[in-house]
């Protein structure tokens, strides 16, 4: 197959690969009467994606390395973002539905009924995997262009420190949150948690922006002016969506966060000052 015809079977696959993700979420969520779940195959999704176009490029007779590096990185992000969302998103609430989405929603699950859930998170958030995962779907099956090699070396560090900022950051969350709640800090801002409000949502922008550079835009110009818009939609998604902005209106009602927000960036971080 020519490369333009394997990436289009690629991302076609990719396609698929979402549907049946979110088709068996629905489901899940239906048998567990909350959305939240969606969070777990958010992360696992995009991992699905990875294997399908890792096998697209394989069976179209591609050995490229950079296929193989592709897939670790998703893998590796896609998997500790599971992991970590996996006991709030299948019952830390008791079946209770996350307040992120009980507002998108209007209401719990069982109140709105299963095909608004359909419409409002399972279709959206479908979409918005599969838009975002194209750098990932072509960079997998076409090859580095000449003398751009070092686009994928700038890229993968750009991955780790999203991956950093992630990581750390829901570390430092998970330790504040194990304190006794009258002896911690009204509001949590220790750590990287003084550099940002959302360190962990900032460091999947910069995950993606990464997986950009390295699968996207070190394929061509053509493939990188394609998939530009995929990291710009994450980032836009993380911060004004489902992420950062949404998770605001609840945490701007705790004492201490007026001030909080007034010294410490929403998303894009800075060193911290008093």
């Amino acid at each position: 197959m020519s490369p333009l015809l394997t990436a289009l079977v690629s991302v076609g696959v990719a396609l698929l690969c979402v549907v049946v993700t979110m088709t068996v979420t629905a489901l899940r969520a239906r048998q567990l009467g909350v959305v939240a779940v969606v969070d777990v195959a958010w992360g696992l999704g995009f991992v699905l994606v990875a294997v399908s176009s890792t096998v697209v490029a394989y069976v179209a007779g591609s050995d490229s390395w950079r296929t193989l590096l592709l897939l670790a990185l998703v893998a590796v992000w896609g998997g500790r973002l599971a992991w970590h969302v996996r006991s709030r998103a299948l019952g830390e609430h008791q079946g209770a539905e996350d307040p992120r989405y009980a507002e998108m929603l209007g209401g719990s699950l069982p109140e709105v009924g299963m095909s608004e859930a359909v419409r409002r998170v399972f279709l959206v958030q479908g979409v918005a995997q599969w838009f975002v995962s194209l750098p990932v779907a072509v960079g997998a099956v076409l090859l580095v262009e000449p003398g751009w090699t070092w686009l994928v070396g700038v890229g993968v560090a750009v991955w780790a420190v999203g991956l950093y900022f992630e990581a750390v950051g829901d570390r430092q969350l998970a330790a504040y949150k194990a304190q006794p709640r009258e002896s911690r800090p009204k509001v949590m801002d220790q750590g990287l948690w003084g550099w940002t409000r959302h360190p962990n949502y900032f460091g999947d922008a910069c995950v993606w922006w990464g997986l950009w550079l390295a699968g996207g835009l070190a394929s061509g110009w053509v493939a990188g002016l394609a998939t530009v818009l995929c990291p710009v939609a994450m980032t836009l998604f993380l911060r004004n969506v489902t992420g950062a902005k949404l998770l605001e209106r609840k945490m701007s009602q705790r004492e201490g966060w007026d001030e909080y927000a007034a010294r410490v960036p929403m998303f894009f971080p800075r060193p911290p000052r008093r």
